[in-house]
């Protein structure tokens, strides 16, 4: 006996390694040791039975919110972890250099699940979302101090993947281009990525993605009107393509309000699909319309995006926008994160955030996770959450987090 866990009988798709076929999958000290047809279950001390199943590299959600307990819109990593498929989730910006330490003290480092993180160029990160508040953190250009934000990324250089920005008139206010200016100031200096948010303007997507680098990130890619990336016609708007051969990656960022099916169809249709699927999943939305980004990848599945494709924009996509090729595959050597999925047959309904429904005839569900070899199956009930999706616009924050997490917490 040599492995600690086989993942016997299931069909591995790994798009970073060009495989997709019938394979066993081993790992050992927490790395994968084997990937062969066939690998005799006596020689490991855990077998998961694998038949009928995705056995593909764990999930990436680039974009989520998981300052749980710091900021008023974290959710609960471990939580959604083996219900999602999700071994790395990466926080976008939910705290900034004022308030990082507390997200590494009191979050990262009790999560089961790996936590990684864009840096806010806002010191106090994200501190004012609810449905009944809206602060945005680059209202006030006195807490976008590029040089806090180069200091933070260097004390954590560990778990730091970029800086993020939040541009647009919710999140910047009358402030205009200048936080994305700055943002990428600090983003140069400290050597890292960009994650750019654009909401309703002002500034208009025209303005920001110019400014966009090669690996720089463009979230909320298939957001709807205003700063949409496509005309009123359909066809997709210059700036978008000029972006994508400039090597700006395309995240899609379902989120609460950044996701729209029309914009989709268009999108796909001229061949710009998502470079990444992320869910930026929060407590806004993680009751719907967003759910995770199994959820979302299912979305675009129904839109016409291939499996391998889609899986491909939620394992090697990301672990290539965070520089980081130990994960993202399960080629032998690498972290020992996996995700088993099944492909749900049936009948369910899709909400995109403006309110649209899309009816597909099969979902991606998660049978559970392997985080550095340790099995972690899902045990949440086997129900489909997006038939029951509900938006409660008028309840505080409070009366949401009780929904979600329950009135106690120990």
């Amino acid at each position: 006996m040599q492995f600690d866990l086989l993942l016997k009988g299931g069909r591995l798709i790994d798009p970073a390694a060009g495989l997709d076929a019938p394979r066993d999958v081993a790992i050992a000290n927490g790395r994968v040791a084997a990937v062969d047809a066939d690998i005799p279950a006596d020689r490991a001390a855990r077998v998961v039975d694998a038949t009928g199943c995705i056995v593909a590299p764990g999930l990436i959600d680039l974009h989520s919110h998981v300052y749980w307990g710091g900021t008023s819109l974290g959710v609960d990593a471990d939580r959604l972890a083996a219900k999602s498929g999700t071994t790395t989730f990466i926080d976008a910006g939910s705290a900034g250099a004022g308030n990082f330490l507390g997200f590494r003290r009191h979050v990262m480092e009790r999560s089961k699940v790996r936590i990684l993180a864009y840096v806010n160029i806002s010191f106090a990160g994200i501190f004012g979302f609810s449905q009944t508040v809206s602060v945005g953190e680059c209202g006030d250009l006195r807490l976008c101090e590029p040089r806090e934000v180069v200091a933070a990324a260097r004390e954590h250089a560990d778990v730091v993947v970029g800086v993020k920005v939040r541009s647009g008139k919710h999140a910047g206010g009358t402030s205009g281009i200048a936080p994305v200016d700055l943002a990428l100031e600090a983003a140069d200096k400290a050597g890292l990525p960009l994650m750019a948010h654009i909401d309703e303007p002002p500034p208009g997507r025209s303005e920001v993605l110019p400014r966009l680098r090669r690996g720089d990130i463009l979230t909320h890619c298939f957001r709807p009107f205003p700063n949409a990336p496509v005309f009123a016609s359909g066809a997709v708007r210059p700036d978008m393509r000029l972006a994508r051969e400039r090597g700006v990656i395309f995240d899609l960022g379902h989120g609460m309000g950044s996701f729209d099916f029309d914009v989709a169809r268009a999108m796909l249709a001229e061949g710009l699909a998502p470079d990444v699927i992320s869910s930026d999943v929060h407590l806004y939305c993680v009751d719907g319309p967003a759910f995770d980004i199994l959820v979302c990848m299912s979305k675009l599945m129904a839109l016409g995006m291939p499996l391998v494709e889609v899986l491909r924009a939620a394992t090697q996509g990301p672990a290539r926008a965070i520089a980081r090729p130990d994960l993202g595959t399960l080629a032998v050597g690498t972290v020992g994160d996996v995700a088993v999925l099944r492909q749900r047959p049936g009948r369910f309904t899709f909400v995109d955030a403006v309110g649209a429904s899309l009816v597909a005839d099969q979902r991606l569900v998660s049978e559970g996770i392997v985080i550095g070899g340790t099995w972690w199956p899902n045990e949440t009930p086997d129900h489909d959450e997006t038939e029951r999706f509900e938006a409660h616009p008028a309840h505080t924050h409070v009366e949401v987090a009780a929904r979600h997490f329950g009135h106690r917490h120990d």
